[in-house]
Formats: C-alpha cells, sequence, structure tokens
C-alpha cells in the first residue's frame, strides 16, 4: 500500500530525474556516494518517519508539553523518535565527515528530513532548528565554540535554538532590549563571557529534558561605554548561551540564568514546546552572581548578519515543513476519495445502482488536482533551492558558485512563502474532500491545517517576506538576481520551443516579461511606500510565476520519459504529472494577470486607508 506520508516515487522523479543528484558524485565532497547510498538514507528516514514519529503524531496534538515541579514534560514517544533519528545519523547527513557526518548534498539530506516533517512537524522541530544553529556556528563560531557546541548537537547530545524576538519586539529586531554585559572574569576555560539580561518570546524547543543541553543562539546589544543600548541593527550581537555552563572539560555543569517564564499554546504544532525565556533573573546562579552567561559569536555588532544564516536555513526549512503538510495531506485525501463511497454520476439516475467513489466526481477531482498542483510544486521549488546550495558550495568554478548563491537569495522568500499559503490552501481542499468527516479529530487532515497554518508567520510572515523581495531582493546588485532568475525562467522557455509544451512556455514567457514590466513601473512612482503598499501581492505574482516555472521543468522532464515508459504505472505517473501541469497553467497562472495589474495600477487602496474608518 502507498504510503500516506510522503510519494517515494515522486521524491526519485525529483531528485534523479530531474534534479540529477547523482551527478553530484564526481564532486569531490560526494565521491563516496551513488544512488544506492542515497536511497539507503532515504529508506532509513521513511522507516524511522513510519514506525516512530507518524505514530505519535496525534497523540503529541492531544498532549502538549506541560511544567512539572519546574520542568517540561512532553510524551516518552518523542524522545524515542528523536533518538532513533540521531542514533542513524540522520540529523548531521549533509555534515563533514570530521564532524560525525554523512557528506550529502543538500538535495538529499532535506528530502531525508521531509519524510519525519511529514510524519510529525512537532517533533521534527527540535531537529531543524537544532541543525541550523549549528550549521550557524559552524560558519560563524570559533573552533574552541565548535567542539564544544557544535560537535554535541550533531551527535544529538545537545539541541539548539534560536532566540531573537522579544515580547514587545517581534519581528522589528531593532527594538530589542536584551543586553549583554561584559563580565570582568572569564570562563573555566578562560573563555571571555559576557552577562546577558532580559526576555525572549516565542522561543521554539526552550526548554525540555530531550538532550544534555539546550543551546540557545541569543541576539542582544552591548552597551556602549556609557553603558547605553547602540540604538537600531547596528548595535546587535550575536551570543551562545547554553542551559547548563560547560566545565573546563565541555561536559555541562551549573544551570545557567536562564528561567522558563511559561509556556505559549498554539492552534497547532502543539508538540513543540514555544516559550517565553528569561535571562538573568537571578533564579540560578551559575557561579554566584545574576546574569545568563553568554559567549560572544564572531564580531560585536554583526548579531544579525550571523543570525541570518540560521533564519534563511530555517525559511527553507519552514518552506519544506509547509509543503510536506500539503503534501501528506493531499495523499490522505487521495486515499479517503478513493475508498469513500457516495453519489452517482450526474447521469445515472437509478438509484438502485451502487455508489461510487467519491474520486469519480469531477469535483472532487478538481480538488485533488489542485492539491497536487500546489503540493508538487511547492516539493519541486523547495528541493530546487537545496541544489542549489550544493550548486553554492561545491561547483567546480567561482562563477557557478555565485550565481547560484544569487539564484538562492532570489527564491528563498518564495521558497517560505508560497509553500506556507499555498500547501495550507492544499489542506484547506484536503479537509473539502472528506467532508464533514474532514473537520473531525478522527481523521488527520484537521489537524495537518492547523500545524500548517503556522507557517505563514514563522519565521518571518507574508507580508515581511513580500517587502523582502520587492523592497531588496529585485534592486541588489543592480537587478542582477532578478536578471539572473529570468534567464534560468527563459532557458526552460526555450527548451519547451517546438515541444507539446510550447504554449505553456510562451504563457510563461509573457507572464515573466509582465513581471519585469511592472516591476520597473513600481520603482519609477518615486515614492517608497506606493512601490512597497502591495508588496505581498508582487510576491504571489512572482511566487505563482516561479511554480508555473517549475511545472514547466518537471513537464519537460515526463514528457521525454512517458515516451519510453514500459509499464502502466509509469505511464500514469507521467501523465499526472502533465495533467498537473496543465491544471496549473490553466487554472492558476491566468490569475496572475489581476494582481499585476493592480500593482501596476500603484493601487493605494490599502494605503490611504486610516485607522479611523474601520
Amino acid at each position: 500500500m502507498p504510503s500516506t506520508i510522503l510519494s517515494r516515487r515522486d521524491l526519485a522523479f525529483l531528485l534523479y530525474e530531474w534534479l540529477d543528484v547523482t551527478s553530484l558524485t564526481a564532486r569531490p565532497r560526494f565521491a563516496d556516494h551513488s544512488r544506492e547510498t542515497f536511497d539507503a538514507a532515504l529508506d532509513t528516514a521513511q522507516r524511522i518517519a513510519t514506525d516512530l514519529f507518524a505514530t505519535h503524531n496525534k497523540k503529541n496534538d492531544q498532549n502538549e508539553p506541560h511544567v512539572v515541579d519546574g520542568k517540561v514534560v512532553l510524551i516518552p514517544e518523542v524522545q524515542a523518535a528523536l533518538d532513533a533519528y540521531c542514533e542513524a545519523g540522520l540529523l548531521a547527513a549533509a555534515q563533514d565527515y570530521e564532524y560525525g557526518g554523512m557528506q550529502l548534498p543538500c538535495a538529499v539530506e532535506k528530502a531525508v528530513s521531509a519524510w519525519c516533517m511529514a510524519a510529525n512537524v512537532a517533533t521534527s522541530a527540535y531537529l531543524l532548528l537544532t541543525l541550523g544553529n549549528a550549521n550557524t556556528l559552524l560558519k560563524t563560531a570559533t573552533p574552541r565554540q565548535v567542539e564544544r557546541f557544535v560537535k554535541p548537537m550533531l551527535a544529538g547530545e545537545f539541541f539548539g535554538t534560536m532566540c531573537l524576538s522579544e515580547p514587545q519586539a517581534g519581528s522589528s529586531l531593532s527594538d530589542i532590549t536584551t543586553r549583554a554585559v561584559p563580565d570582568p572574569v572569564a570562563g573555566p576555560d578562560g573563555e571571555r563571557q559576557y552577562r546577558l539580561f532580559g526576555n525572549k518570546m516565542w522561543i521554539s524547543g526552550g526548554e525540555h529534558e530531550l538532550a544534555g543541553n539546550i543551546v540557545h543562539l541569543v541576539l542582544a546589544k552591548i552597551p556602549d561605554a556609557e553603558g547605553r543600548a547602540i540604538p537600531g541593527v547596528k548595535g546587535i550581537s550575536l551570543f551562545i548561551v547554553p542551559k547548563f555552563v560547560l566545565d573546563a572539560d565541555g561536559r555541562p555543569g551549573a544551570r545557567n540564568d536562564v528561567v522558563l517564564a511559561g509556556l505559549n499554546h498554539k492552534m497547532g504544532n502543539r508538540g513543540t514546546t514555544n516559550c517565553l525565556l528569561n535571562f538573568g533573573e537571578g533564579k540560578y546562579l551559575p557561579d554566584g552572581r545574576a546574569g545568563a552567561i553568554g559567549y560572544l559569536v564572531g564580531q560585536q555588532h554583526m548579531g544579525l548578519a550571523n543570525m541570518f544564516h540560521m533564519m534563511n536555513e530555517a525559511r527553507i526549512g519552514v518552506g519544506m515543513g509547509a509543503t510536506v503538510l500539503g503534501v501528506t495531506g493531499y495523499l490522505h485525501a487521495l486515499d479517503y476519495a478513493r475508498t469513500r463511497l457516495q453519489g452517482r454520476h450526474p447521469a445515472q439516475k437509478d438509484p438502485a445502482q451502487p455508489q461510487l467513489p467519491i474520486v469519480e466526481h469531477t469535483d472532487v477531482r478538481r480538488m485533488l488536482l489542485a492539491q497536487k498542483a500546489y503540493t508538487e510544486g511547492a516539493l519541486a521549488l523547495v528541493l530546487y533551492s537545496a541544489r542549489l546550495v550544493d550548486e553554492q558550495r561545491t561547483a567546480p568554478d567561482e562563477a557557478a558558485r555565485e550565481r547560484a548563491g544569487m539564484l538562492l537569495d532570489f527564491l528563498t522568500p518564495i521558497t517560505k512563502s508560497w509553500p506556507a499559503q499555498w500547501c495550507l490552501e492544499a489542506n484547506s481542499l484536503a479537509i473539502q474532500v472528506h467532508g464533514g468527516y474532514g473537520y473531525t479529530r478522527e481523521y488527520n487532515v484537521e489537524q495537518f491545517y492547523r500545524d500548517n497554518r503556522l507557517n505563514a508567520i514563522h519565521e518571518g510572515t507574508h507580508g515581511i517576506h513580500g517587502l523582502d523581495l520587492l523592497g531588496r531582493k529585485v534592486t541588489i546588485q543592480g537587478g542582477a538576481l532578478l536578471r539572473a532568475m529570468g534567464e534560468e525562467v527563459l532557458r526552460t522557455v526555450d527548451k519547451a520551443a517546438g515541444t507539446e509544451l510550447q504554449a505553456y512556455a510562451e504563457q510563461l514567457s509573457q507572464v515573466w516579461t509582465r513581471i519585469l514590466e511592472v516591476t520597473q513601473v513600481l520603482y519609477a512612482a518615486g515614492d517608497m511606500n506606493k512601490t512597497l503598499a502591495n508588496a505581498s501581492a508582487y510576491l504571489e505574482a512572482v511566487g505563482h510565476t516561479v511554480i508555473a516555472w517549475m511545472w514547466l521543468e518537471q513537464a519537460l522532464v515526463a514528457t521525454a520519459a512517458l515516451a519510453n515508459a514500459g509499464t502502466d504505472d509509469e505511464r500514469n505517473f507521467y501523465r499526472g504529472k502533465l495533467q498537473a501541469c496543465r491544471y496549473f497553467y490553466r487554472w492558476e497562472l491566468p490569475t496572475v494577470a489581476p494582481r499585476l495589474a493592480l500593482l501596476a495600477d500603484l493601487d493605494t487602496t490599502a494605503l490611504d486607508m486610516q485607522d479611523e474608518w474601520f
């Protein structure tokens, strides 16, 4: 029976037939690998996801973390699943051998992690956060800090978080007030210490008993010579603040002055602790003095730049989480539609005739096809972004590495936001396919929707990423990122010329040309308030166009493969790809034109609205 977590066949299509990840094995970093080793990692992830993650997803949702005698209590299945994942080496799958990793390509590692995210996104969050933390420190920390904090995280002995937001400053990081005061006393290993004081809100994984330590990455401001905080983002620095201070040998020792002030209770992702943390409250005095002991990461006042290593990786991770929740919802809906009997065809009036599986009804097929188009398009985008990471790190020449970085920078806000919006819509359609049962807790799809709703907010709201795309990504380097993206789109258009997909290629080319025209109009306005007033609409228009590009890419591969397919199952798979592409070009890409028309008109309806008029 096919899995309702993910489609292994679709992953194989994307990784091997389209992205050609096996070609990476010609590069020194991946020379020890082959398709067999990639498949072995995917097999392991699928087994762990099926046996240990999916089996407690509902229980996790129904038994939220709670505090008993000052400690956070989770259901025991969470620990068992995380231990199995880490012991299999999957947490460090893409890392260097010297850190206990397998040196898998990023594209394969993301597909590996997708299995457990789809099976249980709340339990998987602890892994995602830890990996992002570790990768940030690998880029910015000292060798000593890597030895003491990163290696234990990659081994699953410590877990990690990122602490950005504060109760009074959510996404507005320039307004944080947490301060880091230089400590005249050195740490047990002679490393310079800071004392942190402040509060952090919405800290996922911020407190638990799942690992021997929690490594918090904390944004804070070092006071100037007069003891004042430097205003704005320029004064922000990044610090390692462990739950337990390490002794000279790297073992967790005294409890640091980091206090759980409360757990937040969300509509979804309920199995992930989400915390308000107080730093320097004075409840714990690791060396007899108040203040959470922290260690500066990188240079002073470079905290936001350093943290963005983690944030950008986390944004791709959020995009993957949103995507696979959409995928598993679609697979559940498809399975239900094939087994649920109800009604008859409109032309069949005889009530004595047997009822049909609801997949036979056209409107149900429409909803399933929409889900397929959204989720498989999103999965292609996320894995393509991961493939760009591999190019950025290992391409044989500098020009190729630089180009991959430009494309990745441009796509990151889309990779995060488009799945969060449209795979949530897929989850809504999955509920609709289930009918009345879709809203009940006996079926999984209502939880998938609740879990996925977070992703439009997580790691930057939809509006923030619209501002990032239109306000920054299309203009930096003189528009080089936008040009690079356009060249890739038009390269695909050229490949489709003269094929049965030519009409789609022409449609895509026309829409991309219109995007360039509208972008110029927006920046010719001479008023950034008007230019950016409808940045969310711009994000949606460009995002839909990028997904249309993803579908044309997939359709080109499917068309060629269909001609040589040897079995009915293979032919049906490729025909399904082509039909989903057809759906997206007929039903979805045409919706871009009205968005672009509003943008080109410099519509100020929302900008002109006054507070008093609500």
